[in-house]
């Protein structure tokens, strides 16, 4: 994913794709996942049969960041705001995915012990 990032600037140098603090959202996303997936896992392991609330608590939790994120890099950052808009959803939406794919893999080998 960070080799697309990279080549796109290369590939289209006179569009503006990327928000200028593109790398910021994408290592906040990128912590934040993380740590999501963390608890999500810790929850998983700890209890199993509480394990979809652990991924829903985890979701919730980094929805609310992301929220948090938006409004104050919002009132920050006077640039295009469907460009940022733009950025930070798709890079949200992938890291989501793959946090919710990992953790459904883990969840998928419980069931089969």
């Amino acid at each position: 994913m960070i080799g697309v990032v990279v080549l796109i600037p290369q590939i289209l140098p006179a569009s503006d794709i990327l928000v200028p603090s593109f790398w910021l959202i994408f290592g906040f996303l990128g912590g934040l996942t993380y740590i999501a997936y963390l608890l999500a896992h810790i929850g998983i392991n700890k209890n199993p049969e509480a394990g979809v609330v652990a991924i829903l608590g985890s979701v919730i939790v980094k929805l609310i960041f992301c929220m948090a994120f938006v409004l104050i890099y919002s009132i920050k950052a006077k640039e295009s705001g469907l460009l940022f808009i733009v950025n930070f959803f798709s890079l949200y939406l992938l890291f989501t995915v793959f946090e919710m794919y990992c953790l459904l893999r883990n969840l998928r080998h419980q069931n089969l012990k």
